[in-house]
């Protein structure tokens, strides 16, 4: 027989800023979890306007999240794995040369994020 606790083992949180970003108990929350349940930080900002909820993310620096700062709340709570750019952006990035969109991607984390 296997304890409850067992089950949970593998279960963890990705933070996505597009969907957090806005959240006012956002740095308890990410203070009060577990250092190994943060599997994962999403990264890309939110434009505003939004003409599309899932397809217009911006790159970072674009919008109005403010990575850096929740960046910030991850690492105080020990998150130390990868940062995950998500740019879904069927009007604009998709839509760019894969190379140009890999050099914004990574000068915007380092002037950003």
């Amino acid at each position: 027989m296997r304890c409850a606790n067992e089950s949970a083992r593998g279960v963890g949180i990705a933070v996505d800023v597009y969907h957090v970003w806005w959240d006012p108990a956002l740095a308890r929350e990410i203070a009060g979890t577990e250092t190994r349940r943060l599997l994962g930080f999403h990264i890309c900002d939110w434009l505003s306007p939004t003409n599309d909820l899932l397809k217009d993310r911006g790159m970072m620096g674009d919008g109005v999240i403010d990575i850096r700062r929740i960046r910030g709340m991850m690492e105080g709570a020990g998150y130390r794995g990868f940062h995950e750019v998500e740019i879904f952006s069927a009007d604009n990035w998709w839509k760019r040369d894969p190379d140009e969109v890999l050099r914004t991607c990574k000068a915007r984390h380092v002037e950003v994020c």
